[in-house]
């Protein structure tokens, strides 16, 4: 090696010890990290201001809507010619019977919370037999072809008759209102259940029906393992179907058959032109309504472990 090249490695390395030897910038402290940061999930201010977020997305659109719908109410009837009568008339009119809906004088001189629990009972009972053979059938006429085009066609025929046309044959059947009014509910129910149950077994996957045959199900453990899993969310459709078509049905019904009811007292209302208190029983009728369909889909997905 000449005598350039090794004053040029000696250079070389002398430079590489001065830079060595240089302190090295220490590095900014870091904030810990908060731990519901480092495990993925938001902090808890976070999840709070989310929640408040969805919480009035879906309480002031309806707020808001009702205010709107009152406001229309309220200019469109406020007229002294109005034949309807504005909301805060109706407050006035109907003030007794919303602070006092247990009062009872005796026959059907009572409060608004026993005639919507004599029309729930009636719904109660029709409704809960049209599930039970409403299930019944559609199981049956989506496990058979045979069945199914055999009854299939009549439940067609069936279906289409108005609640009310049934109301003349049940009281000539069974001479009496309560059990009229229960059938005529049950015969409006039970063809959705039909319907629905009888589709969603039909749409059971062929892989589902022949695993079952290769392991030997028992026709009980095939129901609960396969077909009412299979099944639920048209299930539970056609009930939610039903339970509004019962619903509908009994406030007709009561109309006509009398007694204490909410059907009965939006006609005894209409005959004294108590135009007040039908506005409220309509109210009343939709609150329960909606409230009933809530309850049925809540349970169905409560079964299904998912929305129906």
């Amino acid at each position: 090696m000449s005598r350039i090249d090794i004053m040029k490695a000696r250079a070389s390395d002398a430079s590489g010890t001065a830079e060595a030897s240089k302190p090295r910038p220490t590095p900014a402290p870091v904030a810990a990290l908060p731990l519901s940061l480092t495990n993925g999930s938001p902090p808890p201010i976070v999840r709070f201001v989310e929640a408040t977020k969805r919480f009035f997305s879906t309480v002031i659109p309806p707020i808001v809507a009702l205010i709107l719908l009152g406001l229309i109410w309220q200019i469109s009837c406020a007229n002294p010619g109005s034949s309807l009568p504005p909301p805060t008339k109706v407050l006035h009119d109907t003030m007794e019977l919303i602070t006092d809906p247990f009062f009872d004088h005796g026959g059907v001189d009572k409060g608004l919370f026993w005639h919507l629990a004599a029309s729930l009972k009636r719904v109660a009972m029709g409704f809960g037999l049209a599930a039970i053979a409403g299930i019944a059938l559609g199981t049956l006429i989506g496990q058979s072809s045979a069945a199914y085009r055999g009854l299939d066609p009549i439940f067609q025929v069936l279906r289409t008759v108005p609640p009310l046309a049934w109301l003349p044959i049940s009281l000539a059947a069974f001479h009496s209102a309560d059990p009229s009014a229960i059938f005529v509910i049950f015969i409006t129910a039970i063809w959705p259940i039909i319907l629905n149950t009888a589709v969603g077994i039909r749409q059971i996957p062929d892989d589902y029906r022949n695993v079952a045959r290769v392991i030997r199900l028992s026709p009980v453990e095939y129901f609960f393992k396969i077909m009412l899993p299979a099944t639920v969310p048209y299930m539970f459709t056609g009930l939610r179907i039903g339970v509004g078509l019962s619903w509908l049905a009994i406030v007709a019904a009561e109309m006509l058959i009398g007694g204490v009811g909410i059907g009965f007292f939006i006609w005894d209302a209409w005959n004294s032109s108590l135009m007040s208190e039908i506005i409220l029983a309509l109210i009343y009728v939709g609150i329960v309504g909606f409230l009933l369909d809530r309850v049925i889909a809540l349970i169905g997905f409560i079964v299904a472990k998912r929305a129906v």
